[in-house]
């Protein structure tokens, strides 16, 4: 049976462009840009993860949150389950805490940086957003 993962995610948005992070080559999809969040833990729930994980990985406190999408994904080695919302109120400045590249970039770019194939759904729904 597959492994099964929760994940907060957070599309992060200020000045017309959203904060990506790259993940580590040792991680799952090494390599790969990505929204930041992480893993829902057992005893919290889904915004309480966002908030911790945002705190943790790039170092903003989130003030408002808003679902974006919610999206089921099977890997070869796991499920992921991602619950995205937008992230456009937050204090601080967004910057990796784990030695990651960061960047920000511009909606037309997403389509051509190489995401998880998770992703590709939140990349379509943020091309729908008229921001």
């Amino acid at each position: 049976m597959k492994k099964r993962v929760h994940v907060a995610v957070g599309v992060i948005y200020k000045d017309q462009q959203f904060f990506l992070t790259k993940r580590l080559e040792h991680t799952h999809q090494g390599g790969k840009w990505e929204f930041p969040g992480g893993k829902v833990e057992n005893d919290e729930t889904v915004h309480e993860a966002l908030h911790r994980e945002l705190k943790e990985e790039i170092a903003i406190d989130t003030l408002a949150i808003r679902p974006l999408i919610e999206i089921s994904h099977d890997y070869s080695d796991k499920h992921v389950l991602l619950e995205v919302f937008l992230v456009d109120q937050f204090l601080g400045e967004p910057t990796a805490q784990e030695g990651q590249q960061q960047g920000w970039f511009k909606k037309g770019e997403l389509t051509t940086i190489d995401f998880p194939k998770a992703n590709t759904p939140i990349v379509n729904k943020i091309l729908e957003l008229n921001i």
